[in-house]
């Protein structure tokens, strides 16, 4: 029997796990694919939001600020970059104008610190690859960048580190009320918990309509990337919005944590919650927004595209409540909910002791964890005594990113332990480079192999039937 069970491995159920094993709670974090952070965490802005675009008294803005205040702590804690590098809402004309005064007055009554409207000169002084259509712009130096699928992955580790349990490949297909509590079962197991945490991202609604809440509905908002090679990295320093409208915050521009630059999302609202398909419409406008937004961008150095899927909910606001005592939902978590997962888990933590549940510290809890790029982050004299100690250090697999063989098979041991390559990928960022694993992507299957115990062809790129290799050739073995 399970103190706390959370259905959803992305960075909300991650955070929450986190948040929980600083109490002394048997956990269990159910997730139905093969690895953690495979939802809307896997492929989103990974911005920071500064808080100044939802609505006044809502949660999402309550939430927003506390997380943007968090998030350089919990980073800091859990080893996951973060960047503080300010973001700028640009505008084009006097209505642009008119909205972003009202998005200022907004943030100023949610409680963010120093914004501020620019006009044109300090613009161009800030950043000189603004189109000179831009007029003015809404600035947000307390706006970030992060790796999102790091932070639930570390999140998760942590909580994992703390004695918390997960099970992957476990997709709920009926949840029952018990005498003490709930019934959680997938087609070939079950457990029973006495409170449960559904984090389920675009299956929130599911999951809460197996006790009955059908309160909310939750779609998929399809957004599709852009992805540019390092060499585009310092094209802009801060995070470039255009105005917001209904849909969102519309095409952004953005360097990443890594040093690459991101270009889109689209925005287009669908029925299909597994539809992940890049299209010609989506390149089309992500291309004609940007190249209205900042000059200078070099799409001949894409190096990938990718596709993700927002969990929009119904009720225009996050879903964070408690339909009965012993079940809380966090559903309809889009935009800005990277940004308030830590504290969406704080909030939830403080709605279980509201409902009487008695969370006792625990002494032994520890809130740090070392980062995944260690030896990429470390001086030469520092890699050089890594190396002396396990030689596999010194051994570069992913030319691209420079990753080492020690980095690889240390990921691979870790908690949460990856399955596949794409686990791997998002562990060490091995596969993320310019030939996007061509060259290292047969090695690291060959580690994966050795590592997990199992043959070479069995190896994956994401679970299920993705296999990347059919057989051996020649009948030799793999080495």
């Amino acid at each position: 029997m399970y103190d706390i069970t959370i259905i959803g491995a992305g960075v909300v159920g991650g955070m929450v796990a986190r948040t929980l094993s600083k109490y002394k709670l048997k956990i269990c974090i159910l997730e139905g694919q093969n690895d953690v952070a495979m939802g809307a965490t896997k492929a989103n802005s990974a911005i920071v939001h500064a808080g100044f675009d939802a609505k006044e008294g809502s949660l999402k803005a309550l939430l927003n600020v506390r997380g943007c205040k968090m998030m350089e702590s919990v980073c800091s804690e859990l080893g996951v970059s973060y960047k503080k590098n300010g973001s700028l809402v640009v505008g084009f004309d006097d209505n642009d104008r008119a909205t972003l005064n009202e998005l200022l007055a907004r943030g100023i009554t949610n409680g963010v610190e120093d914004l501020q409207l620019l006009e044109k000169e300090e613009l161009k002084k800030l950043e000189p690859n603004l189109s000179d259509n831009v007029i003015c712009a809404l600035y947000a130096p307390t706006a970030g960048i992060v790796c999102p699928y790091t932070l639930a992955i570390q999140a998760i580790g942590n909580a994992m580190d703390n004695g918390a349990e997960l099970k992957c490949n476990f997709e709920v297909s009926c949840i029952e009320k018990t005498e003490n509590g709930y019934r959680i079962s997938s087609d070939n197991e079950s457990v029973d918990t006495r409170i449960v945490i559904n984090c389920a991202g675009l299956y929130s609604d599911k999951i809460a309509g197996m006790i009955g809440d059908n309160s909310f509905d939750v779609h998929p908002r399809r957004g599709e990337y852009i992805l540019l090679d390092k060499e585009c990295g310092d094209t802009v320093a801060c995070t470039i919005f255009r105005t917001p409208s209904k849909m969102g915050k519309g095409i952004l521009v953005t360097p990443t944590v890594h040093g690459n630059l991101l270009l889109g999302p689209t925005s287009f609202d669908i029925e299909d919650k597994e539809d992940k398909d890049t299209t010609a419409e989506g390149f089309a406008k992500i291309l004609g927004n940007t190249h209205e937004t900042v000059s200078g961008v070099q799409l001949n150095k894409t190096i990938t595209s990718f596709c993700g899927l927002r969990s929009v909910g119904s009720t225009g606001d996050f879903i964070i409540n408690s339909p009965e005592k012993g079940f809380i939902n966090a559903a309809g978590i889009e935009s800005p909910g990277l940004t308030s997962a830590p504290a969406i888990a704080e909030y939830i933590a403080d709605m279980l002791k509201d409902e009487g549940f008695e969370l006792e510290a625990n002494p032994e809890f520890n809130p740090t964890r070392k980062s995944y790029h260690a030896f990429g982050d470390a001086s030469m004299e520092e890699q050089n005594e890594m190396i002396k100690a396990n030689p596999a250090y010194g051994k570069i697999v992913c030319r691209c990113e420079g990753i080492t063989e020690g980095e690889i098979v240390d990921a691979i041991r870790r908690n949460p332990q990856p399955h596949d390559l794409d686990g791997v990928k998002r562990r060490t960022r091995a596969q993320m480079g310019r030939c996007q694993g061509g060259f290292c992507g047969p090695y690291i299957t060959e580690l994966l192999s050795k590592e997990l115990g199992i043959p070479y062809e069995g190896v994956t790129k994401f679970g299920g039937d993705s296999l990347v290799n059919v057989e051996l050739t020649k009948g030799g073995q793999a080495q």
